[in-house]
């Protein structure tokens, strides 16, 4: 039996070899710029998955820290706004102490009472202000216009009563409840009632502006007075205790959220990332066999059929 053997069949195999170990040689190089084991997801089914996973992991833990940082922002700004408050609820009982002095005039009282007038309006803005993205600090569940409105009646609370909280993973809050902050302390001397901050100002700056009382109902009304302002300042204080709360809390998400992220990352590293090391030596020994099939190709190119057989 003999065995017939072409010039063509040879130059078709070397191109055949030449071209695989050229695809080879690219596909080495393309790992080795893009520094990824895994560049598409028929490269290795299972690892791209797990890198996808761990991508997803790691949109979530952004979108979660965005929304944190969103909710930190308000939260240190309701508790400034609070502790803002409870300074001009001291100054307003400064005030009221000074009107318990007999000595005072109807005069100097209208005088404190006008003070004290002016010290409710700046309470009233800093419970309708806003966290400077369009969202009211004491906005309950949502306001699309400042949440306490004053009337002829007094200050009411025209937002849902309530929280709003961020969709996130960890919800955390976006606003505090301005009806339980500013309207609703509780009354010392009425057990079940509750004070508004505005209608306690409103009623000791009316009491301070009325003339001829007698000194004992001015005294009564001065202890009546500090003692529902004590109140107040002590609901305020719970609220922005709060606020504190939720943002130690955002802080202890936040440690959270980074070591998820930080896990993620490895998982999809370790899952697609290049050993550079190994694909280097791999990248050169493709090279090596591309240089093989090149001069292996030139051989067959000059030899003749004859010079084949021979």
């Amino acid at each position: 039996m003999s065995l017939r053997i072409t010039a063509a069949n040879a130059f078709d195999t070397s191109i055949r070899n030449l071209q695989r170990r050229q695809q080879e040689m690219t596909e080495a190089q393309e790992r080795l710029t893009s520094g990824k084991r895994v560049i598409r997801s028929s490269d290795d089914p299972a690892a791209a998955a797990r890198a996808e996973r761990a991508m997803a992991a790691i949109n979530r833990a952004e979108a979660d820290q965005r929304a944190l940082d969103t909710s930190r922002s308000a939260m240190q700004q309701a508790e400034s706004a609070l502790g803002d408050a409870g300074e001009l609820l001291q100054q307003v009982r400064e005030r009221v102490m000074q009107a318990g002095n007999g000595s005072f005039s109807d005069a100097e009282r209208a005088n404190l009472a006008d003070s004290i007038r002016g010290l409710r309006n700046d309470l009233l803005a800093l419970a309708n202000r806003d966290d400077g993205a369009g969202r009211y600090l004491f906005g309950g569940q949502g306001a699309d216009q400042p949440p306490l409105v004053d009337g002829i009646g007094g200050v009411s609370y025209v937002a849902a009563a309530g929280e709003l909280y961020t969709a996130s993973g960890e919800a955390t809050p976006l606003t505090v409840d301005g009806r339980a902050a500013w309207l609703q302390a509780p009354d010392p001397g009425t057990p079940g009632a509750t004070l508004s901050v505005f209608d306690v100002l409103d009623r000791i700056a009316g009491e301070l502006a009325t003339p001829g009382r007698d000194t004992t109902v001015i005294a009564q009304g001065v202890r009546d007075g500090l003692g529902d302002i004590d109140a107040l300042s002590e609901n305020l204080s719970r609220w922005r205790s709060r606020t504190g709360e939720s943002l130690r809390r955002a802080d202890d998400i936040e440690q959270r959220l980074a070591q998820g992220k930080l896990d993620a990352q490895e998982e999809r590293s370790a899952s697609e990332d290049l050993d550079m090391v190994a694909a280097i030596s791999d990248f050169q020994a493709r090279q090596s066999g591309y240089d093989a099939a090149l001069q292996s190709y030139s051989i067959v190119q000059k030899m003749s059929l004859f010079d084949y057989l021979r």
